[in-house]
């Protein structure tokens, strides 16, 4: 709509689905194509107005495209909720399909593809098959798209058709955009398959290195991520390769010039031209360098992949670390990444400038940006030896300007520079003794407590030093409490005298009875035995040499590396972790005669975007949209009128299932991150409501990532839909700097109620002495309220259903759910509640009848139909509490994820 169209969503009058239906049948082609704006307008702001469909439909047939794109638009939202009302509009498809206006020909087969219902996708097939080999590359590359969504709901349907051959023929078309589309459908085919169906030959190479030159950006971007995926077969057609990608370093698109980046890199490896590598990586620095200009978002992408680059390719930036010096006015998270490229990139012939810049950073106002500034210092001195004295004197002159955080940042990085040159730079010990008093940090004291014990023998006075740390031996960290039991023991055998004999007697008793963690007491208990049995051997185990620890700027293991690269330019290079380790995609499920996958499990990467055209209305969706493609189920699904009928022989169902009467005790999965350390300045707080023996509690859970100590505890909850509020104080000891602390505090339900539509939101405020409130929201997951009496017999259960009106029954699909285990499902749904009552089998699905009761008497009759190991369940419900059935399923959903 254009911005004039505002007009259509300001409509506010009693009678507004009447008027618009009479408006809907008007003989006046104008007032049709308002009414239909204004219906679109209801949908997006979340009305219902399913009532409207067959007046809608009835609106297609018409020349005017803009008309027939509102109308297309309604029915992909709301076909899955009408599929009997959607077979309606069959017949105009089809009809479109074969329009002489190519753009109302790709326009039907677009839309029939989104439109996620059985019935429909059997009338796709035949306009699909025309549509792949029409005359007009437009309705084509529609096409191409469309055999990847029809894929994703009926992956058999697709292959018995022959759409697969019909995608591979597109590839050789003479359209650039007909062959990116036909590429972009068979990588997400691919995708979602566990068997090879697109495989890049010699052949189609040089058809897509031809389409590369005039496609779009993003067409460009299809075919160069596919053409990542093939080896080449020499070094010859590598560099073949290569020359051809090349040009696409010039492009405008940052997307296009990362992908081109990926494929020179690979082929790189099968290259054995000295010159002709040089020469490429003289090539990819000025593209590389120019993302550097870009905004900041597009430069932290950019930085991350460039940080795995240099990794593998230092020479590629050697030339160029300038342009990663941090600029005033660049973003922290910017700043931190071009610290990091710029240690990578250090080399003895540019430390002096990278100190420089290094030394002005330290003195910026950002803390955490100059802590790592400091640390950069010594990671670049670990790095080079020959500059590693410059980097001392500069971490000197840094501890002089006395700013306590960098004294202590310049503590433990020179801890290990002295561990990297051992008996080369211990003559700044003095200097760095003159600190102690201000050390508060645990790492910092750690480290200089280390270096006291390390170099007993060359500090007159290491006794009192480290006596003026034992004084508060008790209150210190786990870290700071290892490192003085050690350095204490270290002192005892260097110096066996009077007070160090004293000393140690003190360490070992405050470390074996006066401590409740078990590491420290049972290093202390072998250093007791070792000095008392034996000190010899005490000396060859505390006084071992050490071995020389190593530059860690290049911390990814080689293969881990490959696979990054090999991801350039999607979340994985980003994340710096492989695709598996946070995206899954559950695999088509393999036809019956494919027996050798049937039970491989594979799970696969995708990053296509999810299917927002799920058909649930914009005012019941719930989150629901997914990524995992949805098997065909067979059957469909028995619309909601029969349920009744359905219900009739519910004494006479399959009894496989032992009825669940005690709930299984929950199990205790980590709680969600509701305050992270980011936001809370080191104090990180995760939280959910849980249901214990018929109490609600707040299961809440403290870390302090602070340098000091947190106590003084108190929350406070908002008035919310079902009055929650804390029935007790919250009770959490002090919280030492790197410890954690959980607690249940037990909930009281209506004393605090929000009046308005009821929702699941709950505001917390949490404060303690030491910090400013912290505010965060939480969910109410509606299943902490169901009682525990809530099994209803099968007697009960029928004649609840039959007694409620139809329009007290209410469905919804959860395309990301999926039960992978009929009992599994059962116990989990009975740990939270939700009691079986009996089950049958309809076709190849499992339909399931579970009941729930709130506190107040109220039950939910529930039925559950889905396919076994395959995404989508749906849900129906019927009950009186008709304005909590958002929330229960809501409930429902994250149950049965």
């Amino acid at each position: 709509m254009s911005g004039h169209d505002s007009k259509y969503f300001s409509t506010t009058k009693k009678g507004e689905i009447p008027e618009l239906k009479e408006e809907l049948n008007s003989q006046y082609k104008d007032k049709r194509k308002d009414a239909v704006k204004k219906v679109i307008a209801a949908m997006t702001v979340g009305k219902d107005v399913s009532s409207l469909f067959t007046d809608v439909v009835n609106c297609m047939q018409t020349e005017n495209l803009e008309l027939k794109k509102l109308v297309y638009l309604y029915l992909i939202n709301y076909a899955k909720s009408q599929p009997d009302l959607a077979i309606l509009a069959v017949n105009t498809f089809v009809k479109d399909s074969q329009d002489p206006n190519p753009l109302i020909r790709a326009l039907a087969v677009r839309t029939m593809g989104c439109i996620r219902v059985d019935k429909i996708t059997e009338y796709l097939c035949d306009p699909l098959q025309r549509c792949l080999k029409d005359d007009d590359p437009y309705v084509r590359k529609t096409a191409a798209i469309c055999v990847a969504k029809l894929y994703d709901i009926n992956a058999e349907l697709v292959e018995d058709r022959g759409f697969l051959e019909a995608l591979k023929d597109l590839i050789s078309d003479n359209n650039p955009m007909v062959v990116a589309n036909a590429v972009a459908a068979l990588a997400e085919i691919q995708d979602s398959s566990v068997r090879p169906i697109f495989e890049i030959t010699s052949h189609t190479l040089s058809k897509l290195l031809t389409a590369l030159n005039e496609c779009t950006e993003w067409g460009q971007v299809f075919i160069l991520d596919s053409l990542s995926r093939y080896k080449a077969a020499d070094a010859r057609e590598a560099e073949n390769i290569v020359e051809r990608v090349t040009p696409r370093l010039q492009h405008a698109n940052c997307a296009v010039v990362l992908s081109a980046v990926k494929i020179i890199l690979l082929q790189m490896e099968l290259i054995t031209s000295t010159d002709v590598v040089r020469n490429l990586c003289k090539k990819m620095a000025p593209p590389l360098v120019t993302l550097l200009s870009a905004e900041p978002e597009i430069q932290y992408v950019a930085l991350r992949n460039i940080n795995l680059i240099v990794q593998k390719r230092p020479t590629i930036l050697a030339h160029e670390i300038k342009v990663f010096f941090c600029k005033y006015n660049d973003p922290i998270y910017v700043k931190m990444e071009k610290l990091e490229i710029m240690i990578k990139l250090a080399s003895d012939r540019n430390i002096d400038q990278v100190l420089l810049e290094f030394k002005e950073y330290a003195t910026e106002v950002d803390v955490d940006f100059v802590r790592k500034a400091v640390r950069a210092i010594g990671r670049c001195a670990i790095k080079l030896e020959r500059a590693a004295e410059r980097c001392i004197s500069v971490l000197l002159e840094l501890i002089k300007i006395k700013v306590n955080y960098v004294v202590q940042e310049a503590i433990i990085v020179i801890k290990d520079i002295f561990r990297r040159y051992p008996n080369t730079y211990e003559s700044i010990i003095a200097t760095l003794c003159e600190s102690l008093d201000t050390l508060d940090e645990p790492e910092a004291k750690a480290s200089m407590i280390w270096i006291i014990g390390e170099y007993a023998e060359r500090i007159d006075n290491a006794d009192e030093l480290l006596e003026s740390f034992l004084e508060t031996f008790p209150e210190e960290p786990a870290l700071v409490q290892l490192q003085l039991l050690t350095a204490t023991v270290k002192l005892f055998l260097k110096k066996p005298t009077e007070g160090p004999q004293q000393m140690i007697q003190a360490v070992l008793n405050n470390a074996t009875v006066e401590t409740d963690n078990p590491d420290l007491r049972d290093r202390a208990y072998i250093y007791w035995r070792l000095l008392s049995t034996d000190p010899e051997a005490a000396k060859d185990v505390v006084l071992a040499e050490k071995p020389v620890i190593s530059d860690d700027s290049n911390q990814l293991d080689s293969s881990l590396l490959d696979e990054l690269l090999a991801n350039i330019s999607t979340l994985s290079s980003v994340y710096h972790k492989p695709p598996e380790s946070f995206v899954s995609r559950v695999k088509a499920a393999p036809r019956a005669d494919d027996e050798e996958f049937a039970d491989t499990g594979e799970t696969g990467y995708s990053e296509s975007p999810s299917q927002g055209v799920d058909g649930a209305s914009p005012s019941s969706s719930v989150g629901t949209s997914s990524n995992v493609p949805v098997k065909h189920l067979g059957a469909a699904s028995p619309p909601a009128a029969a349920m009744p009928d359905l219900l009739g022989d519910l004494m006479g169902m399959d009894n496989a299932i032992v009825p669940v009467d005690e709930p299984a005790a929950p199990s205790g999965p980590p709680l969600p991150v509701l305050l992270p350390s980011t936001t809370g300045q080191g104090l990180q707080i995760s939280a959910q409501l849980t249901r214990r023996d018929g109490q609600i509690y707040y299961d809440i859970s403290f870390e302090n990532g602070t340098q000091s100590v947190l106590d003084g505890f108190m929350i406070q909850f908002n008035k919310n839909t079902f009055g929650l509020a804390a029935g007790e104080p919250l009770k959490v000891a002090p919280l030492q700097p790197g410890a954690s602390a959980r607690t249940l505090l037990q909930m009281v339900p209506f004393q605090n109620i929000s009046p308005g539509a009821p929702n699941s939101l709950l505001q917390v405020a949490v404060k303690n002495n030491q910090q400013p409130v912290w505010y965060f929201n939480d969910k109410i997951p509606l299943h902490v309220f169901f009682v525990e009496d809530g099994k209803m017999e099968r007697t009960s259960f029928l004649e609840g259903w039959k007694s409620l009106p139809d329009d007290h029954e209410f469905t919804k699909e959860f395309p990301g759910s999926v039960i992978s285990s009929i009992d599994a499902t059962v116990e989990r749904l009975a740990a939270s509640n939700v009691f079986f009552i009996a089950k049958r089998k309809n076709a190849n699905m499992d339909v399931l009848y579970l009941s729930a009761k709130m506190p107040r008497g109220i039950p939910f009759l529930i039925e559950i139909t889905a396919v076994v190991g395959v995404p989508g369940v749906k849900c129906a419900v019927k009950t009186a509490n008709k304005e909590m059935v958002p929330l229960f399923f809501e409930s429902m959903e994250a149950l049965t994820k």
